[in-house]
C-alpha cells in the first residue's frame, strides 16, 4: 500500500480546516465591519492571540523559548503584517468576498520578486514566468480600462504586498526564534499597535453582545488557519497543499453569494485560476529541483 495516501488524506482534512477557517475570518469581518474599524478589530483580534498563544506555552513549558534578541526584526515583521491585514479587513468590507481571496493568491507571486532583493534568493526563468502569470490574473480580475479600479481592489491588492512582505521578514525570524517566540510577539505588539491605531479618534468602541462571538471567532480563526496549513505542509509536499488551498476561492465564492447575495464573477473567477497556474507551475519546478538534488536513492521513499 503507498504509505502517501493517508498523508495526502490527513492533508486534505487540515486543508479543510483552513479554509473554514479562513472563509469564517472573512465573513466575521465582514459583520463587524458594521460597528468596529479594522484597528479595533485587530486589537480585540490580538488580545485573542495573546490568551491563546500564552495558554500553549505555559501548557506546553516552552516560555524560556520567548526572547527579546532581534527584537527590531519582531517589530518590522509585525508593522507590515498590522498593515496588510488592516487592508484585508477593510477590503473584506467594501468588496466581494471572492475577489478578496482571488487578489490575496498573488501573495507568492510578490514573495517570488522581493526574494531576491530581501533574502538574496535567485530569480530563475521559472519564477519570473510565474510572477508574469500572476500579474495576467490581476488585470483579468480587475479589468484596468473596462471598470474602474474601486478604494477596495487596491487595498485587497495592496495587502498581499504586505502579507509577502511578512512571509518574507518570518522566513529570516525563523533562523534563529521559535513559533511561539515569533507567535508570542506578534500577538503582543499587534495588540500594541491596534491600541495605539483605535485611540486616534479619541473613541475605542467597546465589544457588545452582538460583536463580542464575531471578535472571538476572528482571534480564533486566524490562529487555527495558519496552524491547520503548517500541519498540512508537514505531512504534504506543496504541490499537493497548494490545489487545496485554492479551493478557498470557490468555498468563499458560494458563501458570499448565500449571505451577502454577492453574484458569482466569471472574471474573477478566471482570473483567480490564472493566478493559481503561474503558483504552481512554480511551486511544481521547486519540487522537481529539490528532487533533483537528492541521492538517486531517497527520490522514490
Amino acid at each position: 500500500m503507498d504509505s502517501s495516501k493517508p498523508q495526502i488524506g490527513k492533508a486534505a482534512l487540515w486543508m479543510t480546516g483552513a479554509i473554514a477557517s479562513f472563509s469564517s475570518m472573512a465573513v466575521a469581518g465582514r459583520e463587524l465591519s458594521v460597528t468596529h474599524d479594522t484597528f479595533e478589530i485587530m486589537f480585540y483580534r490580538s488580545l485573542v492571540g495573546i490568551c491563546v498563544v500564552a495558554l500553549v506555552l505555559t501548557l506546553s513549558r516552552k516560555w524560556h523559548q520567548v526572547s527579546t534578541y532581534r527584537l527590531g526584526l519582531h517589530g518590522i515583521r509585525n508593522l507590515l503584517h498590522f498593515a496588510g491585514q488592516n487592508l484585508w479587513f477593510y477590503a473584506v468590507s467594501v468588496i466581494p468576498l471572492a475577489q478578496v481571496f482571488a487578489l490575496e493568491f498573488t501573495q507568492p507571486i510578490w514573495v517570488i520578486l522581493l526574494s531576491p532583493l530581501l533574502l538574496g534568493e535567485r530569480l530563475t526563468p521559472v519564477r519570473v514566468m510565474s510572477a508574469l502569470i500572476g500579474f495576467a490574473g490581476i488585470l483579468i480580475i480587475a479589468r484596468p480600462g473596462a471598470v474602474p479600479i474601486s478604494t477596495g481592489l487596491l487595498t485587497a491588492a495592496l495587502s498581499a504586498v504586505f502579507f509577502a512582505l511578512t512571509t518574507i521578514s518570518t522566513k529570516k525570524l525563523t533562523r534563529f526564534a521559535s513559533i511561539g517566540c515569533i507567535m508570542f510577539w506578534l500577538t503582543v505588539m499587534q495588540a500594541v499597535l491596534g491600541l495605539i491605531a483605535s485611540g486616534l479618534d479619541g473613541q475605542i468602541t467597546l465589544p457588545t453582545i452582538n460583536t463580542a462571538p464575531f471578535l472571538l471567532l476572528v482571534g480564533l480563526a486566524g490562529l487555527l488557519a495558519h496552524f491547520c496549513i503548517t500541519n498540512a505542509l508537514a505531512i504534504a509536499p506543496a504541490t499537493v497543499v497548494v490545489p487545496f488551498d485554492f479551493a478557498r476561492l470557490p468555498t468563499i465564492a458560494i458563501v458570499g453569494m448565500i449571505l451577502y447575495h454577492e453574484p458569482l464573477d466569471q472574471w474573477t473567477l478566471l482570473g483567480a485560476v490564472v493566478i493559481f497556474s503561474g503558483i504552481f507551475l512554480n511551486v511544481s519546478a521547486e519540487k522537481r529541483n529539490s528532487l533533483a538534488t537528492l541521492p538517486k536513492d531517497t527520490r522514490q521513499r
